[in-house]
């Protein structure tokens, strides 16, 4: 019988995936490391520790969430903790490396298409893909958690705002695949609000990882720090919210 609560991370295999993987560890959990290449997965699973194992996860892939879902119910019979951190910003087919390039090529007058739908189905339909595959696992749990990393890129409060010096960036690709995202997590919130199971949106801020080319400003244990609190909120902590370590509650 597994003893410790069972934490699994998607795209945690590198990036603030796995600085959270680290961290719940460290929080006594047995952490599954979800990474499309499993050969990636162990490393950062060793890399992690003896607590963490890895676990094949696309996330745009059924066959791949479905098989992974199984081997976590024969496993360990229940999931305590869902973390939704895999994300893609581009699809790496754009010539443009840096972020003022890939903004200038994803204007919604010329954006492709192609490049809009792979973004969206790993960061939007990835998500709810796997949430209706683990739920009933986080049903088996005590006091299940669902973590869904955001971005303050997807706010539309925010970026409505003229004053907001970042308001340029945002278009149809990453940015407005997090407003959907947070639309997902509002809609788990509100299913499973009479369970007990908390759903929340954690936006790590602008954080130096291979998403954004390196070029954020916060390091990875900074980007971490909101979504693990949120998976270790106890049964008084809130549920359908978007948060930041340090701004607190963001708008939506």
């Amino acid at each position: 019988m597994q003893d410790k609560p069972v934490a699994l991370v998607t795209g945690a295999n590198q990036g603030i995936g796995l600085q959270i993987a680290k961290d719940l560890v460290a929080h006594g959990f047995t952490v599954l490391v979800g990474s499309r290449n499993f050969e990636r997965g162990e490393a950062a699973a060793k890399e992690v520790g003896p607590d963490a194992r890895a676990l094949q996860l696309d996330v745009t892939d059924q066959a791949s969430i479905a098989a992974a879902a199984e081997r976590i119910r024969k496993e360990f019979g229940r999931l305590d903790v869902l973390v939704q951190n895999a994300a893609i910003s581009n699809t790496g087919k754009l010539p443009g490396t840096s972020i003022a390039d890939f903004v200038k090529l994803t204007r919604p007058s010329i954006v492709s298409m192609d490049e809009v739908r792979a973004v969206w189905e790993t960061n939007v339909f990835g998500v709810l893909a796997v949430y209706q595959a683990m739920l009933p696992l986080l049903r088996e749990a005590p006091a299940a958690r669902i973590v869904n990393v955001s971005s303050g890129a997807g706010s539309l409060t925010m970026n409505s705002d003229p004053a907001n010096a970042h308001r340029s960036i945002f278009g149809p690709t990453y940015s407005a695949s997090k407003t959907a995202l947070n639309a997902m997590t509002l809609a788990m919130a509100i299913e499973l609000e009479s369970t007990g199971i908390k759903v929340n949106a954690a936006a790590p801020g602008f954080t130096k990882t291979n998403l954004n080319n390196y070029e954020g400003t916060e390091t990875v244990e900074e980007g971490a720090r909101e979504a693990v609190r949120l998976a270790l909120l106890g049964p008084d902590g809130p549920t359908g919210t978007f948060t930041h370590a340090k701004l607190g509650t963001l708008p939506w």
